[in-house]
């Protein structure tokens, strides 16, 4: 028998025949199955089409592995035409034998009628375990590996939407996951989804269905790995002794942002509170008129603090570090990036209200995108009600963020500070806070957040969004491991 199955979701595109036809004469492929909705016409010996819902269904996934008789399986998905590489298919099964790896994907070119682009895909880890992990649209499954994991780590939950990414972190759990760096098939470009929609899908409350779902398995995964950690186990920040020259400070980072960096100071000078505060801007040495901006307003508002660091080697995370560690600095460190607002005149109050209420060591609030007129874009809110007491700390490593405005205990960040990053520092600390702290949440929008031509993300190459995500992939692992050992220590006392 050859050694491999090759399972693809039927379109009625075009470019579907092209895709299978070169498929079914390889001396590689012993079977194609089509999967359909309904029964669909394929005149080659090689075909089944067989009537399934999606390839993301528990049911789906029982009834091809039901009739899978080869050592392999290759799943083909997404709607564009795919062309695989003469002497690929021997390749990804060469170090499918060589790696003993339970899945394999490969990296990829982006092909439309005028160019073909590189697509390079990021290595996986302990911590690549978001639900949008990207594996291309060719993953190569040891039939054997999933076999196992299921038996070992129990059978598909009852899903629709979930049922591949439970597969994958059983797999991964004493297989590997591995990724071959060789471009090994073409991807004929359409029109997607927007890098924005990707973006915010995870908030989307279209989405709620699917999140649910992802959290459970996920949950469910910690528990296997033994990174779970149970609500009751997070403690409440301690007052902190040491006296503050005031209640709380607005924080604002900035490099090179003369638009924005007067509309944002305002929005911090505009609060309401029944408390003294200050602003601190951190001024990351602007170029661009930034600070003269800067030493206008510091000349009008006593209130208004500037901090221009000595170290030339900041990122955002860098600056954050400043203001924590300034004499200046309140009880409470509130976040405003320089290129958004404050929603209300209340947004402060109401952050250190939750602060000092819960004892917690970070509030996080809600906040709506809007355009460089402050007109709402979509999504619109994104208010994460994902996030529940009980859970938010374990799934918090799913996501990609977990929101905005963000407050702080200043005693407890002056201890555990910010990496000196420009991307994903927010997200660090926030799933450092949330490993031993209860986090408190607002679900009413607080913030207007600027999407606009000049956000850090705005226009990103794939070689950037692969380093972010790789950074983010690798706090997760560090989490993962951190809170294993937690879990280790509360089973010996247990």
């Amino acid at each position: 028998m050859k050694p491999l199955t090759i399972v693809i979701p039927y379109s009625a595109e075009s470019s579907f025949n092209k895709t299978v036809l070169p498929l079914t004469t390889s001396d590689l492929v012993e079977h194609v199955v089509i999967l359909s909705q309904e029964l669909v016409p394929f005149e080659q010996d090689t075909c089944q089409v067989l009537i399934s819902g999606p390839v993301t269904s528990d049911e789906t996934l029982y009834r091809i592995l039901t009739g899978i008789r080869t050592e392999y399986f290759l799943l083909l998905l997404g709607s564009r035409q795919i062309s695989i590489e003469s002497k690929a298919l021997e390749k990804i099964l060469g170090k499918a034998g060589s790696s003993e790896a339970g899945l394999i994907y490969t990296d990829f070119y982006d092909e439309n009628e005028h160019r073909k682009t590189l697509h390079p895909l990021v290595d996986y880890q302990p911590g690549s375990v978001r639900d949008d992990f990207d594996f291309g649209s060719m993953m190569l499954f040891s039939v054997a590996a999933v076999r196992k994991a299921l038996e070992k780590y129990g059978p598909f939950p009852r899903v629709k939407f979930a049922g591949l990414y439970d597969l994958r972190l059983k797999i991964s759990i004493d297989r590997g996951v591995y990724h071959l760096p060789d471009p090994l098939y073409y991807v004929t470009s359409t029109e997607e989804v927007s890098d924005g929609g990707k973006m915010f899908a995870y908030v989307d409350p279209r989405n709620e269905a699917v999140q649910k779902e992802m959290e459970a398995v996920f949950t469910d995964y910690l528990k296997k790995i033994s990174a779970y950690l149970p609500f009751r186990f997070l403690r409440e920040v301690e007052q902190a002794r040491e006296s503050f020259p005031v209640e709380a400070s607005v924080v604002i980072p900035v490099r090179n942002r003369k638009e924005t960096i007067a509309e944002a100071v305002e929005s911090a000078l505009s609060q309401e509170t029944n408390f003294p505060y200050n602003i601190i801007v951190v001024d990351n040495h602007s170029t661009d008129g930034t600070t003269t901006i800067l030493s206008g307003l510091a000349e009008q508002y006593s209130s208004l603090k500037r901090i221009i660091p000595k170290r030339t080697d900041l990122g955002i995370g860098g600056c954050w570090n400043e203001a924590l560690h300034a004499e200046v600095c309140g009880r409470y460190a509130v976040q405003l990036d320089s290129d958004d607002l404050y929603s209300s005149r209340r947004t402060l109050q109401r952050m250190v209200d939750v602060l000092r209420q819960g004892k917690h060591a970070m509030v996080i609030g809600a906040y709506t995108l809007v355009d460089s007129k402050l007109e709402e874009v979509a999504p619109g809110l994104i208010d994460h009600r994902e996030w529940t007491d009980e859970n938010g700390h374990n799934n918090a490593l799913r996501v990609n963020g977990l929101g905005a405005p963000r407050a702080f205990d200043t005693s407890l960040m002056r201890k555990i500070g910010f990496p000196n990053v420009s991307y994903g520092e927010d997200y660090a600390v926030a799933l450092r806070l949330c490993r031993e702290y209860r986090i408190g949440r607002i679900y009413e929008s607080l913030y207007l957040c600027r999407r606009w031509p000049g956000n850090t993300d705005a226009t990103l190459s794939i070689e950037e969004k692969n380093r972010n995500n790789v950074f983010k992939d690798k706090i997760r692992t560090v989490e993962i491991l951190a809170r294993k050992k937690i879990a280790e220590r509360v089973a010996h006392r247990t």
